[in-house]
């Protein structure tokens, strides 16, 4: 199983800056790693453990924000689709067009 947070929590004041650290520091002591910014995953066990680390998290949950807590399969897990360094994609103007040889 994987343990998902993805969260959304205000950084205005020096109040909520610190929230926020405090909360993303409690999920990376509990094991959790950033997949991307403001998204943290963890692999757990099995569904048990899973729900023993989604108690935790929802007792850290800062004052302020939006936090979704979810879980997923291994099989799930394997099969999202990660793409880096996007760039469109784009047809060169001189390139020469394909020979014919029948």
């Amino acid at each position: 199983m994987w343990v998902f947070v993805h969260f959304d929590l205000p950084t205005e004041t020096k109040k909520d800056r610190k929230a926020y650290a405090k909360f993303r520091k409690y999920l990376l002591d509990d094991g959790f790693n950033m997949m991307q910014f403001s998204i943290y995953v963890r692999h757990c066990s099995s569904r048990e453990n899973a729900a023993v680390h989604k108690k935790r998290v929802k007792s850290q949950l800062p004052p302020k924000g939006h936090v979704i807590v979810f879980d997923i399969t291994d099989a799930q897990f394997g099969k999202m689709e990660i793409f880096h360094n996007i760039k469109k994609a784009t047809m060169n103007q001189n390139m020469p067009k394909q020979l014919e040889l029948f």
